[in-house]
C-alpha cells in the first residue's frame, strides 16, 4: 500500500475542498480525478455526459482511477461515482488508504444546488435523485473505506485533524473553535463551518437555537436545539400543528416544566391538556399506555389531537406507541427533558413499552412531527441522569466517529460539570449521527442496528436486575465495556482502545463493573433481543474504534466477557 490518500463519498460531500486542505497540510500533490478527466479530453464533465453518455464517462474515470492510485503521496478526491465498477474498488482499496466522507442530502442539496456542472442531477426532483444514489452506493462507500467521517456539520479545519487521527499521522493541535454563529474566512470551498471543536469557553450563553433535519420524505422533520425554548411561544406555533394538544409528562418532570409549557403553548394559540405518569422505567408498562388512552377518550380526543411527550426516554416511547396507536395514528411531538432523550430517545420513531420477558419488546416505528430540546432543562437533571445520557453520547463517538469520541475524552470534565456550550456541542453531535443513521435506515433493517452498540448486554442488565433498578444509560454504559471487551478478545480492537472506552465510562460516573447474574441467566436474557436471528445472540462491536460491526461470538469468548467484565461464575 502506498502513502497516498483516497476520497470516496457522494457529490458534495466535500472531498475537493477537504482533500485540499488535507493535501497542504500533509505536504501531498491533490489531484482531482475529474478534473483530470478534463485535462485528458479537453471537454467538460457535462459535455462528455451529454456526447459520449455516462457509460463512456465511467470508462474515462476507470482509466484515471488506475492510473492515479499508482502514484505514490498524493491525496485524490474521486468522482462520487467512482465507487461503482469493481476494477475501480480494487485498486482504491489495495493501493492506499480510502476516506469515506459521508454527508446528509440536505446538507448535499444546500452545496449543490445551484451547482450545473453536475449532470446527474439536472433532473426535476434532484432529492429523489441523490436518495437513489445514496442507498446505491452507501454500501460501496463502505465495502473500500478503511476510516469513515461524518462531514455534515464540522468545520474544515477539524475534520482535517479528524482524518489525520484515524490515519494515524500526527495532528497539529485543534483549531480553536467558532461560535455557532460565527464563519471560518479560511474555508476555501463550500463546507459548513459550524463549531466541531473542543474549546467552549467562548460561547456565551445566548447561543441562537440551531435546527437539524430528519430527511424521510414525507415523514422527515426538524430537531431544534437551544435554550429557554420552552418559553419560545414563536417556535412552538411553528413546530406543532392543530389547535389541541396534550402533553403527557410525569411526577417528576410535571411540576418541573409543565405549567411552563402550557403557558407557551396558550400563547401560541393552543387549547392545552395533560396526562401526568408515574416516573421510572418501570412505569413504561402496559397500565400507563392505557391511562394515556383512558385519557384520550375521556376528553374525547380526535386524530387532530397532537400528543407531546414532555420528559425523558420513557415518557417519549409511551408517548410515541400511544400516538401510533390511538385512531391508528396521530400526530406528536419530542420535548425531551434528559441528556438520554435529548442525544438519543426522542430522535428516530422507536416508541414503545417493556415486557417482563424483554425491554422494548412491543412497540412501533412512529416519526415525531418534530423534536425540541430546551439545553435548559438539564440543569435541574440529578447527576446520575446526567450521566446516563452520557452513556449514549459516548456510545456515538464510539460506533462512527472516532474524533468525537477523542473531544468526548478531553472534555469530560466540562460534560459532567454540566457546561452549557460543551453539553450543547455533545447534543448537537451525537443527533447529528443518529439522524443520519436513521435517514439510511429507518426501521432497523441493517445498518441501525450499529446505535445498539453496548445495548445487549445492557438490556439484559435491566432485565435481569428489575426495570429501574439501574438507569438505562447505566446499563448500556457497562454494556459498552463489555462490548469493547469483547471486540478485544475478538481481535477487532487492541488493549489499549478497550481501555480507553472503559476509562471515558468510568469517567463519566458510570458503572464498569456488570452485576453477577449467573452465566445462563445472562445467555437466556441475551437470547431475548431483537436483532437476533435465528436464536443466534448477535452484537455491535468496533472494528476498530469509530468503525461498527454486527456479527456473532463463540460462545467460549463470550463467557470470558462476562467472567471478566461481572464476576460472573458458572
Amino acid at each position: 500500500m502506498s502513502g497516498s490518500i483516497f476520497l470516496v463519498g457522494l457529490m458534495g460531500s466535500g472531498k475537493t475542498t477537504i482533500g485540499r486542505a488535507l493535501a497542504k497540510k500533509l505536504n501531498m500533490r491533490f489531484i482531482d480525478s475529474d478534473h483530470e478527466i478534463e485535462s485528458r479530453t479537453g471537454a467538460s464533465i457535462p459535455v462528455i455526459f451529454e456526447v459520449e453518455g455516462e457509460a463512456s464517462f465511467r470508462q474515462r474515470e476507470a482509466d484515471v482511477i488506475r492510473d492515479l492510485t499508482a502514484m505514490d503521496n498524493i491525496v485524490l478526491a474521486t468522482g462520487g461515482g467512482a465507487v461503482l465498477l469493481p476494477e475501480n474498488r480494487a485498486f482504491l482499496k489495495s493501493r492506499g488508504t480510502v476516506i469515506y466522507l459521508r454527508t446528509g442530502i440536505t446538507q448535499i442539496l444546500q452545496r449543490t444546488g445551484k451547482d450545473k456542472n453536475r449532470p446527474l442531477l439536472q433532473t426535476p426532483d434532484p432529492r429523489k435523485r441523490l436518495e437513489e444514489m445514496s442507498r446505491q452506493r452507501e454500501p460501496l462507500y463502505r465495502e473500500v473505506a478503511h476510516v469513515v467521517i461524518e462531514t455534515g456539520r464540522p468545520n474544515l479545519q477539524y475534520l482535517v485533524h479528524a482524518i489525520m487521527s484515524q490515519i494515524n499521522v500526527k495532528p497539529a493541535p485543534l483549531p480553536s473553535p467558532l461560535p455557532l454563529n460565527a464563519h471560518n474566512n479560511d474555508n476555501p470551498g463550500n463546507m459548513d463551518n459550524s463549531i466541531d471543536s473542543t474549546d467552549t469557553d467562548n460561547v456565551n450563553n445566548t447561543m441562537a437555537p440551531i435546527t437539524l433535519q430528519v430527511e424521510l420524505g414525507e415523514r422527515s422533520y426538524p430537531i431544534t436545539i437551544g435554550r429557554n425554548l420552552l418559553r419560545n411561544a414563536e417556535l412552538m406555533a411553528q413546530r406543532i400543528a392543530g389547535k389541541r394538544v396534550v402533553i403527557v409528562t410525569n411526577t417528576v418532570v410535571g411540576p418541573l416544566y409543565l405549567e411552563t409549557l402550557t403557558n407557551t403553548l396558550r400563547q401560541a394559540g393552543k387549547q392545552v391538556g395533560n396526562i401526568v405518569l408515574p416516573d421510572g422505567e418501570e412505569e413504561k408498562n402496559w397500565s400507563s399506555l392505557m391511562l394515556i388512552f383512558d385519557a384520550l377518550l375521556r376528553d374525547k380526543c380526535d386524530r387532530h389531537t397532537t400528543l407531546i411527550a414532555l420528559g425523558g426516554g420513557v415518557i417519549g416511547d409511551l408517548t410515541g406507541f400511544a400516538a401510533a396507536s390511538y385512531m391508528r395514528g396521530i400526530p406528536f411531538v419530542q420535548i425531551p427533558t434528559t441528556l438520554l432523550a435529548q442525544v438519543d430517545s426522542s430522535v428516530g420513531g422507536k416508541t414503545g413499552i417493556n415486557h417482563p420477558l424483554g425491554k422494548n419488546m412491543i412497540g412501533a416505528f412512529y416519526q415525531p412531527q418534530a423534536v425540541i430540546a430546551d439545553t435548559d432543562t438539564l440543569q435541574t437533571l440529578p447527576p446520575r441522569e446526567l450521566a446516563a445520557g452520557l452513556a449514549e453520547v459516548i456510545k456515538h463517538g464510539a460506533i462512527t466517529d472516532a474524533a468525537f469520541f477523542d473531544w468526548i475524552e478531553a472534555n469530560i470534565e466540562k460534560l459532567n460539570a454540566n457546561d452549557s456550550a460543551a453539553m450543547a456541542y455533545a447534543i448537537r453531535r451525537s443527533c447529528e449521527i443518529k439522524a443520519s443513521i436513521v435517514q439510511q435506515d429507518e426501521r432497523e433493517g441493517g445498518l441501525r442496528a450499529i446505535l445498539n452498540f453496548g445495548h445487549t448486554f445492557g438490556h439484559a442488565i435491566e432485565s435481569g436486575l428489575g426495570y429501574g433498578k439501574w438507569l438505562h444509560g447505566e446499563a448500556v454504559g457497562c454494556g459498552m465495556v463489555m462490548a469493547a471487551d469483547l471486540s478485544q478478545r475478538l481481535g477487532y480492537i487492541d488493549a489499549a482502545t478497550r481501555a480507553r472506552v472503559a476509562a471515558v465510562t468510568a469517567a463519566a460516573g458510570l458503572p464498569v463493573v456488570a452485576p453477577d447474574l449467573g452465566e445462563s441467566r445472562w445467555l437466556e436474557l441475551m437470547q431475548v433481543d431483537k436483532k437476533n436471528e435465528g436464536g443466534e445472540i448477535k452484537f455491535i462491536l468496533i472494528k476498530p474504534l469509530g468503525t461498527p460491526l454486527i456479527t456473532k461470538a463463540p460462545q467460549a469468548l463470550l463467557l470470558e466477557t462476562l467472567r471478566a467484565c461481572s464476576n460472573t461464575t458458572g
